[in-house]
């Protein structure tokens, strides 16, 4: 899944192509708007760098009551952080997608799965909790 960016983007390639190929102009710009922006959707670069997990680590307790792991391309990763708004500020931040460590430790407390958004409230790991759990906390902090 990590890779899917890759073979999205040779599919819109191979689509804008075709169009082109044949002339279809104003499809063939329809094609590459929306095949781009589903690439940039489930691309692992997608929001920049992210803290890691070896930074979340070495943080003091009282830095990481909210750890949000998440993925590029999530749905409910997406429907979270809508959910927060500014308030997702606070939270920190972990791209399972740039991490390896990340991905180990969201596969460690899900039975194996890559399962996220996996967010770790104040040391207890929930794997897609209600967003109005995570924000009552970070409305806490």
């Amino acid at each position: 899944m990590r890779r899917l960016w890759i073979v999205l983007l040779a599919l819109v390639v191979a689509v804008v192509g075709a169009s082109v190929w044949q002339r279809d102009w104003l499809f063939a710009a329809a094609y590459a708007a929306g095949g781009l922006a589903l690439v940039w959707w489930t691309a692992p670069w997608r929001g920049g760098r992210t803290t890691t997990h070896q930074e979340v680590l070495a943080m003091p307790e009282s830095e990481r009551s909210v750890v949000i792991y998440w993925r590029p391309g999530c749905g409910f990763c997406q429907r979270l952080k809508g959910h927060l708004g500014a308030a997702g500020e606070q939270a920190t931040w972990v791209n399972i997608w740039q991490d390896e460590e990340a991905a180990a430790y969201v596969r460690e407390v899900n039975g194996g799965n890559e399962t996220v958004p996996t967010v770790v409230i104040d040391g207890v790991p929930h794997t897609n909790p209600r967003p109005a759990k995570v924000l009552e906390r970070l409305q806490a902090l």
